[in-house]
């Protein structure tokens, strides 16, 4: 079992930063690949980023390709989402999420992700 709790979220300026952490469980954590996904409302779950295992490997939505960061830090059991730029689009429910299946690749679809936290709110005024 994997419990995953995010934080960081709030309200910000367009052009302004923010930072999403999500703190995870389990002891094989650094084998997990990890996602950040979004939700804006009346929208479906959205793919943001995604990170292998060792951190080596990362994917991004061309929407946010430059303006993110995704990072992990194994020895404390958490991911990072450090978003610059930030536009009025980004405005959404954020969730990070754990494929912990020995799959290769980093995936872009919500439901090869076994465990969900509960979301943080990201809201980007203009």
């Amino acid at each position: 079992q994997v419990q995953l709790v995010e934080s960081g979220g709030g309200l910000v300026q367009a052009g302004g930063s923010l930072r999403l952490s999500c703190a995870a469980s389990g002891r094989t954590y650094s084998r997990y690949h990890m996602g950040w996904f979004r939700q804006a409302p009346g929208k479906g779950r959205e793919f943001v980023a995604a990170i292998s295992g060792s951190g080596g490997i990362t994917n991004y939505a061309r929407s946010v390709k430059g303006r993110f960061t995704i990072s992990r830090d194994n020895a404390k059991n958490t991911v990072y989402l450090q978003m610059n730029s930030l536009k009025p689009e980004d405005t959404g429910v954020y969730y990070c999420a754990a494929d912990t299946s020995p799959r290769m690749i980093l995936t872009t679809i919500p439901a090869m992700y076994e465990y969900w936290g509960q979301g943080t709110q990201v809201t980007v005024s203009s």
